[in-house]
Order: structure tokens, then C-alpha cells, then sequence
């Protein structure tokens, strides 16, 4: 139902609908509501853009960790240690448990290769037989 004034006008000026005893006021701006559209679909288009960029940086950040991780690997360090002259056995079996350990690995391949025996044998020898 539509409260109207009899000159057909409503009493304020803005159209004055009755809904359940409450009234509700319409106000109309000419080409209004095509800008609040644009803004949401614009913000939410940043919004996309902005999830877009984060999914980006997770996957390169993901892409470098796994190629530090293949750097330090197990299997890397093994090679290097196959590589080595000089290791007896009981240290190469010792130097297979010290690879369970991430740093360690980081710390024997980031050795000059020069260095990598006697640290080897310094952390064999620190470890209780």
C-alpha cells in the first residue's frame, strides 16, 4: 500500500511505502545504482587480482624451498660423500645418520670440498660409538 497526499504527492517528497505498519523510503538517483554496481565489481575484481598475486608469490615461494631442499637432499649428500676419498666405512655409516639432520646437510654441502672429511670426522668422533 502507497501513502499519498491528495495533490498525488507524498508528504515528503520521497516516495512513502507501507509494509507491515513500518514505512520504508525510496529515494531514487537518476543512473545511481550502475556506479555502486561498477564499484563493487571493481573492488571485487581487485579483490580477485589481489588473491591471484598471493597464489602467485605462494607458488614461487613453494618452488624455492623445494629447489633449497633438493640442494641439501639426502640423496645429494650421498653422492658427495660417494664422491669423497678417504672415508672408511664406519664413517660413511656414521656421516648416513648425521644426514637425517636438515642443518647438517646445508652445513656439509656448503663445505669446501677440503673440509667436508675431517667436519665429517669431527661429528663422527663427537658421536658415542
Amino acid at each position: 500500500m502507497a501513502y499519498v497526499d491528495d495533490d498525488g504527492s507524498s508528504g515528503s517528497g520521497d516516495d512513502v511505502n507501507m509494509l507491515d505498519g513500518h514505512s520504508k523510503r525510496q529515494s531514487v538517483t537518476p543512473g545511481g545504482s550502475g556506479r555502486g554496481k561498477r564499484s563493487r565489481k571493481a573492488t571485487g575484481d581487485a579483490i580477485v587480482d589481489a588473491m591471484l598475486e598471493i597464489a602467485a608469490a605462494s607458488k614461487m615461494r613453494a618452488a624455492a624451498i623445494m629447489k633449497n631442499e633438493d640442494r641439501f637432499s639426502i640423496c645429494k649428500c650421498i653422492k658427495v660423500l660417494d664422491e669423497m676419498q678417504g672415508v672408511d666405512q664406519r664413517i660413511y655409516f656414521l656421516a648416513l645418520d648425521l644426514f637425517e639432520n636438515p642443518n647438517a646437510r646445508e652445513i656439509f654441502i656448503s663445505l669446501k670440498s677440503e673440509k667436508r672429511l675431517p667436519w665429517l670426522q669431527g661429528k663422527c668422533n663427537a658421536t658415542p660409538s
